[in-house]
């Protein structure tokens, strides 16, 4: 018989940033309240996301200290808020947050089950509560959340397995099934790390025929033999850039460097094809219009998706057996994993464990 998880005393611990930059120090801080329909969760992984270092640097926005950050979080149910359903979310069930935690329930968009559009979104991390309560992240021992965004994770992913899908997965998935990457489909994947090593196992999954793009040759053998690309193609390369125009339907642009030369990007892309950015960028994008007009191609932006969606994917994953290339590591070891990430020496994903 199993013994059921241990609840949290209220005060949580962790590892913050207290000021910007990738320096974490253990940290306690009260839970936010359990409120009706909310629960629980004992954190056993959690994995590391580029949007985790971009935050702590203030990268994209400034942000509120100490903050806690990690929004690929799995674990097991703790506690239930009065209106929580007890049997989905029996104590002790397995369950995955991503980078979203709440939501208004009351807009249009909640209604049709596109909360991640909301525009009143609860982030996993930093993002305030009507009661001033500021959201804290996955590299601690609990969290808790709205319960509708914590999704049970299907037998056939293992926990280590499942957290970069919460947040890496979806990324990549949603736009890749919403613009009919399947069979008979060219599709692109710029960027070969976090994000785009799942872009590309998603992809061939889904049985479109696939190239990965990257801006050297150091990742062409991962590419090909293990994540299953069909194709590889060097964006530093000129010549191969050249003949491979027109040659996608759909590109998933996960990655980026200060040299990225969007227009290049897009000449890749066939008539009438699409562009998706998922990786984002800390400056604006220099496009040029001929770069869209000349073979009418649409360019646009995709962030997550629904927790529906979520879970859908999480069961197809499980199906399909599409698992992300990890490194596990204890969650103590937390600020040598966030130096490990920020010199690019992740493969392909870091996941901590408590």
């Amino acid at each position: 018989m199993s013994v059921a998880p241990t609840p949290s005393n209220d005060v949580y611990h962790g590892y913050a940033v207290f000021s910007k930059g990738i320096d974490v120090k253990p940290h306690s801080y009260p839970a936010r309240v359990l409120e009706d329909n909310c629960i629980e969760i004992k954190v056993t992984h959690c994995g590391i996301c580029g949007s985790d270092l971009h935050t702590i640097k203030e990268e994209w926005d400034p942000i509120t200290f100490p903050q806690v950050v990690g929004h690929e979080i799995i674990g097991v149910v703790t506690k239930l808020g009065k209106n929580v359903d007890s049997t989905r979310y029996a104590i002790g069930t397995r369950v995955g947050v991503g980078a979203q935690c709440g939501c208004c329930h009351s807009c249009g968009l909640c209604n049709k089950s596109r909360e991640n559009m909301c525009e009143d979104a609860i982030f996993t991390y930093n993002s305030t509560l009507a009661d001033g309560y500021v959201t804290q992240g996955g590299y601690a021992d609990y969290y808790r959340c709205d319960a509708q965004f914590a999704i049970p994770i299907p037998e056939g992913l293992e926990s280590e397995a499942a957290a970069p899908l919460m947040c890496a997965g979806i990324t990549v998935y949603s736009p890749l099934r919403r613009f009919g990457a399947g069979p008979g489909k060219r599709v692109g994947i710029v960027g070969i790390g976090g994000l785009g090593h799942l872009g590309v196992k998603w992809a061939v999954a889904l049985g479109a025929e696939v190239t990965a793009i990257s801006s050297s040759e150091r990742k062409r053998d991962d590419a090909l033999n293990l994540l299953g690309a069909k194709h590889y193609l060097n964006s530093s390369d000129k010549a191969a850039m050249k003949a491979a125009n027109r040659s996608l339907d759909l590109i998933v642009c996960t990655a980026f460097g200060p040299e990225t030369d969007w227009n290049e990007l897009l000449k890749l892309v066939d008539v009438d094809g699409d562009f998706v950015l998922v990786g984002l960028p800390e400056n604006p994008l220099s496009v040029e219009a001929f770069s869209l007009v000349k073979t009418q191609v649409s360019l646009s932006g995709s962030m997550i998706d629904s927790p529906e969606e979520i879970e859908k994917m999480l069961q197809l994953a499980a199906a399909k057996g599409v698992k992300p290339v990890v490194e596990v590591l204890p969650m103590t070891q937390v600020a040598e994993a966030l130096k490990k990430m920020e010199a690019g020496k992740a493969r392909f994903r870091i996941v901590l464990q408590n």
